[in-house]
């Protein structure tokens, strides 16, 4: 609770110059983003503006460390086109509160490490799946609609927006050799908005696809059936975009962490997260999570308090309120070149270079997590398959770990030493270690080196005591761990096994 009291920091010297001018850049990089993901995603604008307001202010207020800046970003909203496509925006804030919920029940119960239970192969292929479908979706803005029918472009519209698109790309990329002193997408679409202004130049801009003008965040009940087929619908979209947020937000608190030589509060940025979801929800905002490369443009700027975070969320607000008239005569080109360059940064080249190093599951996994991301839009299918199947191939490599050393001690007693673990995938290896018929009357089972993992363990110890009973022998359990011995002790209602006490060895207690 006292975490929450210094909701600003104020023990931290503060450099108000540099809050100050960082929030202001902050703010300027994530409206093209914002804006440009919503419209992705078949979103007003608004929503991903207002996203980015009010993940941006309770986040930085509320959030696990100072310095790290939130909003509308697009690894959370790729998560939802499905559910958008499907269903429509009503379900879509529905999701997003839900997800809100999941979060912050996760920081509660401190259970943000399981986080980290989502595999690297998944995440390289949920990532270079997002990189590819942002990069596609771009593509869209190249064709136009005639009698209900999307076509391609050609000759002056084509040329016109293509050489748009170029020159945004091409300030992106080259400015920074200049001088990094102001975010080169804000000035890519800074230029082209003054070219099309300047020489009136006929291309499709912000306010073609939707206005932004708008007021406050309005207070928006979702408007869904409040029933368990609505839940069914929402709940798959809403735990994999907290996963996801979670995931993005963690990875880049630790981030910040390493930059700035300082701990953050990880179960405390879920809670904060959690709550802008909720409100984004409920204040018609796309919902959204911590973005890496905001969070680094406010630290090179030299942040390292919440006040940034606050001036950035306040700036995209003063926008919203009275900047609609010029937010809408952007170019589409100059986002579409934005976006275009958001796709290359987000796609995980390394991926190539360690591809030959990695384990063939591993690439398998990835490579298919990324093709279902690509062809269905399908997000929340995508990384639930990947964890799923290498969770798969996990059992299988760990079971075919265990081994049993066998001999016979000079009082005739068979001994079997256990090595790896015991649990419903190496159960059967396990049972094909011992000689029921062929063993003398007393067997003793050592488990120092390895562990009963589950219920499927239990069950093979216990049937495997009962064959040797029915063989007329003893079977003894040596060396298990205390929660090994605490498995056992719940089960002993519905299974019998006779554990040996070894007063020359300590039970390990972890």
């Amino acid at each position: 609770m006292n975490a929450y009291l210094n909701l600003f920091d104020f023990t931290q010297k503060v450099n108000y110059k540099n809050e100050v001018l960082a929030g202001l850049t902050v703010a300027m990089t994530m409206m093209p983003e914002s804006l440009s993901f919503a419209i992705l995603a078949g979103f007003p604008p608004l929503a991903g503006l207002y996203a980015a307001f009010i993940m941006g202010l309770i986040t930085a207020i509320f959030g696990g460390r100072p310095g790290l800046i939130s909003g509308g970003a697009g690894a959370t909203v790729v998560v939802l086109i499905a559910l958008m496509k499907a269903s429509g925006i009503e379900y879509v804030f529905a999701a997003v509160a839900l997800a809100g919920v999941i979060q912050i029940l996760v920081g509660i119960f401190k259970f943000g490490k399981f986080i980290r239970l989502v595999p690297q192969p998944v995440m390289y292929g949920f990532v270079n799946g997002l990189a590819v479908i942002i990069f596609t979706a771009q593509l869209e803005q190249f064709k136009t609609v005639v009698d209900g029918k999307a076509n391609w472009l050609s000759g002056t519209p084509l040329m016109i927006i293509g050489g748009l698109v170029l020159l945004t790309i091409a300030i992106v990329l080259l400015l920074p050799k200049v001088t990094k002193a102001v975010p080169p997408s804000l000035v890519a679409i800074i230029v082209v908005f003054l070219l099309v202004m300047g020489f009136n130049i006929d291309t499709k801009t912000v306010k073609d696809i939707a206005s932004v003008s708008g007021g406050f965040p309005p207070f928006h009940v979702p408007m869904v059936p409040f029933t368990l087929e609505t839940l069914q619908i929402i709940f798959p979209y809403a735990l994999i975009m907290a996963a996801v947020g979670l995931t993005e937000g963690l990875l880049t608190l630790n981030l910040v962490d390493e930059i700035t030589r300082t701990k953050g509060n990880s179960n405390r940025e879920c809670v904060a997260q959690g709550a802008a979801n909720i409100a984004n929800g409920f204040l018609s905002g796309m919902g959204g999570c911590p973005m890496i490369a905001q969070t680094l443009v406010n630290l090179s700027a030299g942040a390292r308090a919440r006040l940034s975070g606050i001036i950035a969320s306040l700036t995209i607000l003063v926008i919203i309120l009275f900047g609609a008239p010029i937010i809408e005569r952007v170019p589409m080109a100059a986002l579409t070149g934005v976006m275009i360059m958001v796709a290359i940064g987000t796609f995980e080249w390394a991926s190539f270079r360690i591809i030959n190093k990695m384990p063939k599951q591993d690439i398998f996994v990835g490579i298919l997590v990324a093709a279902i991301t690509i062809w269905l839009h399908n997000l929340a299918l995508a990384v639930l398959i990947g964890v799923i199947i290498s969770a798969l191939v996990f059992a299988w490599e760990s079971a075919k770990r265990i081994r049993a050393k066998k001999y016979t001690d000079e009082q005739g007693i068979r001994h079997y030493e256990i090595y790896g673990p015991l649990f419903f995938g190496s159960v059967a290896a396990f049972n094909e270690k011992f000689d029921v018929d062929g063993d003398p009357e007393e067997v003793i089972v050592d488990f120092r080196e390895s562990r009963v993992a589950d219920m499927s363990g239990i069950e093979a110890l216990s049937r495997l005591t009962e064959r040797y009973a029915n063989a007329g022998k003893k079977l003894h359990l040596r060396h298990l761990s205390q929660d090994c011995r605490a498995l056992l002790k719940n089960a002993e209602s519905v299974i019998e096994v006779n554990i040996m006490e070894d007063p020359l060895y300590k039970v390990a207690i972890e």
